[in-house]
């Protein structure tokens, strides 16, 4: 009888393409890893790993039952929908993630009415990036991502995963007050060229959104600063140091010294719920996304 949480360590290392990856992507040591597969080969009386250098690859027979491994966990984690279905009660755990200013904006209000209606949820929250969280659902390491779009710049979505949205965002663009724009009641990006640009790191996706808006519009970027966090942008504008795009969801207080504007051709920021489609049917996803939604109809109007 073929072990589950082994098959589970395959499935990993199929996916992740590394052991250090695989443990990660587990949250178990590189150590545990190596001894799930080699209880593994014992089991099946094969090679299912072979060794490369410092790393390693699936053997044809690895990445036979690989597939085979990836199979047998949808189908699991359908067999726990159907159960928690028929059961019809919001029961277990349910693992949410979320981009940091959604996770900042959402996760109170919506753990606040999970934990109301259902307190026999157990519910974990972290932040993640856009894709990172699309990754996570994927591997089944978090059963519900907030991930975000744009209206010009798609965020792409694989097969076998459910998309839902929760909430629009008009951004605005963010300028210290002295700015010869700031008393403007809309502004145009075409207005802010030569201006120097405080921008989320390079290779996130609103990095890449926003370099391709403003080459788009016949602007070529002056990006002067970095920030992840959004806080930090406006820190940096209030100081003087740029502008940036600041999204209204889980904004939070503006500093002195910041003035918001409207962009006249509105930007949108589409938010999004995701999780695998073979979970469509459990009460703690369901629930989790209708709290969710909820709680972006309280700090925004969604749609239009």
């Amino acid at each position: 009888m073929l072990n589950l949480e082994r098959l589970r360590t395959l499935d990993a290392l199929a996916r992740h393409g590394s052991v250090t990856g695989a443990a990660d992507g587990l949250h178990v040591t590189t150590s545990a890893v190596s001894q799930q597969m080699a209880k593994l080969e014992r089991e099946v009386g094969q090679q299912l790993l072979a060794k490369i250098g410092r790393g390693v690859r699936l053997t044809d027979a690895g990445r036979l039952l690989a597939d085979h491994a990836a199979r047998i966990l949808s189908q699991v984690e359908l067999a726990q929908s159907d159960i928690e279905a028929q059961r019809g009660e919001v029961v277990g755990e349910v693992r949410i993630c979320a981009f940091p200013t959604a996770a900042r904006g959402l996760f109170p209000a919506a753990l606040t009415s999970l934990r109301a209606d259902h307190p026999d949820l157990t519910v974990h929250t972290q932040e993640l990036e856009p894709e990172r969280g699309v990754r996570a659902v994927l591997r089944g390491d978090i059963d519900l991502a907030v991930v975000l779009d744009w209206s010009n710049k798609r965020l792409p979505v694989p097969g076998g995963l459910t998309k839902v949205e929760l909430v629009d965002d008009a951004p605005d663009i963010a300028m210290p007050a002295g700015h010869p724009l700031a008393d403007r009641d809309e502004v145009e990006l075409e207005d802010f060229a030569d201006d120097p640009w405080v921008s989320w790191p390079e290779g996130e996706f609103c990095y890449e959104w926003l370099m391709f808006t403003l080459r788009s519009r016949g602007i070529e970027p002056r990006i002067a600063h970095l920030a992840g966090e959004h806080h930090t942008q406006l820190a940096l504008i209030a100081a003087g140091f740029g502008v940036c795009v600041a999204p209204r969801l889980g904004r939070g207080p503006v500093p002195d010294g910041v003035r918001l504007v409207p962009v006249r051709r509105t930007m949108r920021r589409h938010v999004h719920a995701v999780w695998r489609t073979d979970a469509d049917r459990r009460p703690s996803v369901r629930a989790a996304v209708k709290a969710l939604r909820v709680a972006g109809e309280g700090v925004m109007t969604p749609g239009g």
